[in-house]
């Protein structure tokens, strides 16, 4: 198992991707056309990235020099051993997740993390990687801009099931623990970021293994009424 886990860990360096109500500025974030020059698209900074409900997607973009002042490692098993940055997530998302993993496991629900916090320039290495791979288009359907990636935030993690297989995989969404967070993240104040049939709203595609701490109350309402955090916080605005 621990050479499982080993493995995993190091194709996971290469193969996962980044991906109050929110308050942001009027300043145009910079993207990059196919031939590398710099356009400016309508993504606006966001001005309270500190916020645990912060909208981060697509057309919100973090302080290129944020960095969460509240990081810690988060005391729960993950699918490698190392004590290294993407074990880590702000603490009170760290302290909620710990909570929901030992509930689950109560239930017979065994989870691995797979990837936490990831800082802004190793979003830009990924990014990067992903867009030579597959070209810039494709890329950011699966990959965050950098700036524009919830791993940034602390708030967000990856998980998967504690056989490590189906880790940020689609086949995740077939596993009994990928139904169980669908069912209980909310009441830890996780919500799946990017839920099924809502693509069109978030940006990205299904994903049953990113969960996002937006704190319970923002959770109950999302996971009750809203759906999406994009939703949420459009009607918190309004």
């Amino acid at each position: 198992m621990k050479y499982f886990l080993f493995v995993c860990s190091l194709a996971f360096t290469l193969t996962i991707a980044g991906c109050g109500t929110n308050n942001s500025s009027s300043k145009p974030a910079r993207e990059f056309t196919k031939n590398g020059q710099a356009q400016v698209d309508k993504t606006v900074v966001i001005a309270n990235p500190e916020s645990v409900t912060a909208l981060v997607n697509k057309k919100h973009q973090l302080p290129e020099s944020y960095q969460p002042s509240d990081l810690v490692y988060a005391d729960v098993p993950f699918i490698f051993n190392e004590k290294i940055e993407k074990r880590m997530l702000r603490k009170p998302a760290a302290q909620a997740l710990e909570e929901l993993f030992r509930d689950a496991e109560k239930e017979g629900i065994s989870l691995l993390g797979v990837s936490g916090y990831r800082s802004h320039e190793r979003q830009k290495e990924l990014f990067a990687f992903y867009a030579k791979r597959d070209g810039e288009e494709q890329a950011r359907t699966y990959s965050a801009y950098p700036g524009t990636s919830e791993h940034e935030t602390g708030l967000a993690i990856d998980v998967t099931g504690g056989s490590g297989m189906c880790a940020a995989a689609d086949c995740f969404a077939a596993t009994s623990e990928a139904h169980w967070l669908s069912k209980n993240a909310y009441q830890y104040g996780f919500i799946i970021r990017y839920p099924e049939g809502e693509e069109q709203v978030t940006g990205y595609k299904y994903e049953p293994w990113h969960l996002r701490y937006v704190g319970k109350k923002a959770a109950a309402s999302i996971f009750n009424q809203y759906a999406t955090l994009e939703t949420y916080a459009s009607k918190k605005k309004a």
